[in-house]
């Protein structure tokens, strides 16, 4: 079965969208200081800040999924699928 079939509705979907697209921007602005040929250390903060953002996103996403879509499965008696799935994508996050 593959998970990009399944549609949900994000509870915090505008506060997700506006995330990434300041994320968004932040890439753009790092793709114009490797342009510039801005100095490395400050190219990696901005590297740095990006990759904090996107794992609050991801944490959200996480936190969202878990209880809205694992707690149902739970109740449906699906839960040790949906367990697995968290644990997962969680260990992708890791890598």
């Amino acid at each position: 079965m593959t998970t990009s079939s399944k549609k949900v509705v994000q509870p915090d979907k505008q506060q997700m969208l506006n995330r990434l697209k300041r994320i968004e921007g932040q890439v753009r602005g790092i793709h114009k200081m490797v342009e510039e040929d801005r100095y490395c250390v400050d190219v990696m903060h901005q590297v740095s800040a990006v990759n904090s953002a996107l794992n609050k996103v991801s944490l959200a996403l996480l936190a969202d999924h878990t209880h809205h879509c694992v707690a149902r499965a739970v109740k449906e008696d699906n839960g040790a699928e949906a367990i697995d799935e968290v644990l997962d994508v969680m260990e992708r996050m890791l890598k």
